[in-house]
């Protein structure tokens, strides 16, 4: 057994595959992919990203003549579910533009974090206020490092943007509640 390599079939998977003009893949996009395409949209793509991630995930099919009739067939309801899901969107943006979360942390006097808050912390705080979001909706412009107020965009849609006010507040430890209890 030396040197014995099992070689795979060659590239029969891309064969199958349409190819576009630019040598890429030629697919159907079956939902939103952001910065790629909308939902019915003829894209053309790397094998790579066609093969391990847009079909995989269901975000996309093979563009063939029936899916595209399909897709023509459809467009109007599609659409029309898009409208729906983008004012569901607009609704749940208006409400986390009325919400205020708090999180505590760590820090010193002069309020500087001994860590730093980020996405997790902010959708753990969301979570617990009954919204649920995935931590790359949260889009901070860098982590939190100060105690204080902060408005956090929240990306629900390629058209959709929200914005909640986070408040980064000390922890409060057991020493701190029974000495301010007793102070008083």
């Amino acid at each position: 057994m030396t040197g014995t390599k099992t070689r795979r079939k060659s590239n029969q998977t891309f064969k199958r595959l349409p190819k576009g003009e630019n040598g890429g893949i030629q697919l159907l996009l079956i939902h939103n992919v952001e910065h790629l395409g909308k939902q019915g949209d003829l894209v053309e793509v790397k094998a790579g990203y066609a093969l391990n991630y847009l079909l995989p995930q269901g975000l996309a099919t093979v563009a063939t003549e029936h899916h595209r009739r399909m897709v023509e067939k459809h467009r109007e309801k599609l659409r029309a579910i898009e409208l729906e899901k983008l004012s569901e969107y607009r609704v749940l943006a208006d409400e986390l533009g009325k919400q205020s979360i708090t999180i505590e942390a760590n820090a010193n006097d002069e309020g500087h974090l001994y860590g730093s808050v980020g996405p997790h912390e902010i959708v753990d705080g969301l979570k617990a206020a009954g919204f649920s979001l995935a931590q790359d909706q949260i889009r901070l412009e860098g982590p939190l490092k100060e105690l204080g107020l902060y408005t956090v965009k929240v990306h629900l849609h390629s058209e959709v943007d929200a914005s909640l006010k986070v408040w980064v507040v000390p922890t409060v430890t057991a020493e701190d509640a029974v000495s301010g209890a007793s102070g008083s």
